[in-house]
């Protein structure tokens, strides 16, 4: 036990409190959808936050991850947190000067959508880069609790804040949360270094280094193919995903608490999809399996809502 706490002490201590982090940066975002719905009764206006946020992953993220394999992974990592927070501050600054208009939130999640798409893959290569491969399957499993647990408290947690000590307030403690998770990086955890060279030695450039990736994609037709079908289904989930919020705020029977517990509940079905996926043995044929469940869930989800008028 002793020794697998060693050998995972690095990842522990950054899993955690980018976790934490993470938590606060949801609290936030859900809580300005309900400021934004309260004051202005907009579901154009509150939909359009989920896709200023969305919009640099479509457009950027071809060489988000080039870009964090030239970076060194830690300054990247703490120069997207930071720029993150200081929106976090600009957002704290309007609302108390009364000056935040949906404008401002649109840019604002506009420049915290750029800084999440290039940490992201940074993310993911340093959380490989410092879990001894042995270990790969326990912290993919971790990480996959931590994100579901983060979807099931973000908006309980978000929307007492945001009732007991306001806006500010959720954004006070967002901001709490950045300042624990950016020590910890800084000072706790070291990140091996990682370079990006080819075959002759010599560094390779970010166009090159895109190219080289599609090319893959062009030589492997599946994989390309499974990308383009999963990017379609995204692309309606992130409609749906922007209309969810008004349409549940705007009902008799809906409001905040609903709004609440309905992303909840979406994050108990994650977390125990995990589960199952973790526990089930391999399918042996993963493409049917893909298909076949999205099949369900959409054939299954998206048609009965459309007949119901009832928050259960």
């Amino acid at each position: 036990m002793k020794n697998n706490y060693k050998q995972m002490k690095t990842f522990l201590i950054l899993w955690s409190t980018q976790s934490l982090s993470q938590l606060g940066s949801a609290m936030t975002g859900f809580a300005l959808t309900l400021w934004l719905y309260e004051k202005h009764g907009s579901a154009l206006q509150t939909a359009l936050l989920s896709i200023c946020s969305y919009t640099p992953y479509v457009l950027l993220s071809i060489f988000a991850g080039t870009l964090s394999d030239r970076w060194d992974k830690k300054r990247t990592m703490l120069v997207c947190d930071t720029f993150a927070a200081g929106c976090s501050v600009l957002v704290l600054v309007l609302l108390k000067t009364n000056s935040l208009l949906p404008i401002h939130m649109y840019v604002l999640n506009v420049v915290s959508g750029l800084m999440n798409t290039v940490q992201q893959p940074a993310g993911e290569v340093t959380m490989t880069l410092i879990t001894p491969k042995e270990q790969y399957q326990r912290t993919s499993g971790l990480r996959s609790f931590s994100n579901s647990l983060v979807t099931i408290l973000h908006p309980v947690i978000a929307t007492s804040l945001y009732a007991v000590i306001g806006m500010d307030g959720v954004i006070g403690v967002d901001l709490a949360t950045f300042i624990v998770a950016f020590v910890a990086l800084a000072v706790c955890v070291h990140i091996p270094s990682l370079e990006t060279q080819r075959l002759d030695g010599s560094k390779e450039t970010v166009l090159s280094s895109a190219k080289a990736g599609l090319s893959y994609l062009r030589q492997n037709g599946l994989i390309l193919w499974l990308i383009l079908f999963l990017a379609g289904v995204n692309f309606v989930a992130s409609a749906f995903d922007a209309a969810l919020p008004p349409y549940v705020l705007s009902r008799e029977n809906g409001g905040k608490a609903v709004l609440g517990i309905v992303t909840s509940c979406a994050g108990i079905a994650t977390l125990m999809g995990s589960l199952a996926a973790t526990i089930l043995p391999a399918p042996k044929n993963r493409i049917r399996v893909i298909f076949l469940t999205m099949l369900f869930s959409l054939g299954t989800e998206n048609f009965i809502l459309a007949f119901t008028r009832t928050p259960i």
